[in-house]
């Protein structure tokens, strides 16, 4: 039997699944990887230490699954939209005045490029329209530009500048093709006219990444799943404990792959265009396909063949989901008994919480505990539909409670007002005629039966998950299958591989108090837009 290797780098670490030819998850591993933060708003990673950890992950499931080398017909990658520079032999090149080359990665997180971004956003090229009217400091050419200003030595070493998934492709193959998804969604390329904007890099003062047919940042785009060289190079393959030449899949943008993972999955309702694919992890991210180009002001996109070859995809999100939730319920005064309880368990803070809400809950409705506090999670700005990075978060209604059960109601709001800003995003498309009928949820934040029913009462919209565990690794693992030819497409795999497992349907008796407290949100977020320059 054919094996596949989905490869999944996030902020945290790097993961490797081994999937069988009908998408069942045989062995799962996984590698710390390291983040630097050298000052204010700057996140930093190592594209050595990341190679490592996903040679690591590889190798491990492997060993754990007791698979040999030559029944794996193929490996797909996924990351962070993260930028990555490399000189001319390959070797790291400094992202940081610290003259530091290990650390030669800027991460998708990082806001230095917050200035940048916003004078290109005044500048009216003409790709700001492929990007929701915005471009955000998360992209990568307002990080160039960053680098150019205030790194021009390091910038002038650099041959070649990537995201992170089109790094990886590069380490294991030698080839430089990068990925429509991921010079489309973060690097302003129009896919749908298969050419950058030769006025746009003339205007924001970046002309000499013109050169050569845009060589430094790509002038080979394919795809995502399509096969690239002739699979691993020798010195690959002995990395990461496989065959020579195995097929190597043109990578995708980590959320990306989690939608690849879900939106397809057989038993699902509806058409794939009513279908938003939601991955709630440290950040949130939306993810919508139609067959024709619809401009959502504040989403990102329409992005011609970043998802599926042939369809426009409209991407939008929350900066911070988890992490916000995680940043939450530390603020509390009860938080460091939490913890401590919580390692007693041997579980994690959300988990502990999670479980501690369903004892409190006690068969009761979640809007019982949640009265009269009310919070905006938008502590690292708002993604979409705003494209504010300057939005900050907002608790209202806050008592001087300090026991379990009032840090307990601070995270069931947390969670009220994750579902909240979803159901923004759902309003924004439906202006523009784009009638989503079910969200199908993946990532980590989301494997809780309760994170899932607050989302459904608080969007008011029909939440669905998949079977398996791990769809992010899944949908990389699907790229693979089609790059070793043994799937004819990425829409087709999407239904071989993924099956619809629990579906929870909006509460009718909760429905009255959620939309009241979307009102309340949204005034809150006005409030706060109104008040910061003051």
């Amino acid at each position: 039997m054919a094996h596949f290797i989905g490869i999944d780098v996030g902020t945290g670490s790097a993961r490797a699944g081994l999937f069988d030819s009908e998408g069942m998850l045989l062995a799962t591993a996984s590698r710390p990887i390291q983040i630097w933060r050298p000052r204010a708003l700057h996140a930093e990673q190592s594209s050595r230490d990341i190679w490592q950890a996903v040679c690591a992950s590889v190798r491990a499931v492997l060993n754990d699954s007791g698979i040999t080398p030559d029944t794996v017909a193929g490996i797909g990658f996924d990351a962070t939209c993260s930028l990555v520079v490399v000189d001319g032999a390959g070797g790291p090149v400094a992202v940081n005045a610290d003259g530091e080359d290990d650390r030669n990665i800027i991460l998708w997180m990082d806001q230095r490029a917050t200035l940048e971004a916003e004078e290109i956003n005044q500048s009216g090229a003409r790709v700001l329209d492929y990007v929701g009217g915005r471009i955000s400091p998360e992209m990568e050419t307002p990080k160039i530009l960053w680098l150019a200003r205030h790194l021009p030595d390091g910038l002038a070493r650099a041959a070649h500048l990537m995201d992170l998934a089109d790094f990886l492709t590069w380490k294991a193959t030698g080839s430089l093709v990068r990925s429509t998804c991921t010079v489309t969604c973060k690097w302003t390329y129009l896919a749908h006219e298969s050419a950058w904007d030769e006025s746009y890099f003339d205007r924001i003062g970046l002309s000499a990444f013109k050169a050569d047919g845009f060589a430094r940042i790509g002038n080979q785009i394919v795809d995502p799943g399509t096969s690239l060289a002739s699979g691993l190079t020798a010195q690959a393959a002995t990395e990461l404990g496989l065959s020579p030449d195995t097929p190597v899949a043109a990578g995708i943008i980590d959320a990306h792959a989690g939608a690849i993972g879900t939106l397809g999955a057989a038993g699902l309702p509806g058409a794939v265009e009513q279908r938003l694919a939601y991955v709630f992890g440290t950040s949130a991210c939306t993810l919508n396909v139609t067959r024709e180009p619809v401009h959502v002001p504040g989403i990102w996109g329409p992005y011609y063949s970043a998802l599926m070859p042939g369809m426009w995809l409209n991407e939008g999100g929350q900066s911070a989901a988890g992490a916000a939730i995680d940043h939450l319920v530390l603020l509390h005064p009860y938080a460091p008994e939490a913890l401590r309880q919580a390692e007693l368990a041997g579980v994690g803070l959300t988990q502990w919480l999670d479980q501690r809400a369903q004892v409190l809950l006690a068969g009761g409705a979640p809007t019982d505990l949640i009265e009269g506090l009310h919070v905006v999670p938008e502590f690292l700005g708002n993604r979409a539909p705003f494209a504010d990075p300057q939005a900050r978060g907002i608790i209202a209604g806050l008592s001087l409670e300090a026991d379990e059960a009032s840090l307990v109601r601070l995270y069931l709001v947390g969670l009220a007002s994750i579902g909240y800003g979803l159901r923004q995003i759902l309003d924004t498309l439906r202006a523009k005629n784009i009638d989503i009928s079910t969200v199908v949820v993946s990532g980590g934040a989301a494997r809780s039966r309760l994170v899932r029913r607050m989302l459904a009462d608080a969007a008011g919209i029909a939440i669905a998950t998949v079977r398996t565990d791990e769809p992010v690794l899944l949908g990389s693992a699907m790229l693979a299958k089609v790059a070793s030819g043994q799937a004819p497409n990425v829409e087709s795999v999407m239904a071989d591989m993924s099956r619809v497992d629990d579906v929870i349907n909006p509460d009718d008796a909760s429905r009255s108090i959620h939309q009241r407290r979307h009102q309340t949100f949204l005034k809150l977020q006005a409030v706060y837009r109104d008040m910061r320059d003051h």
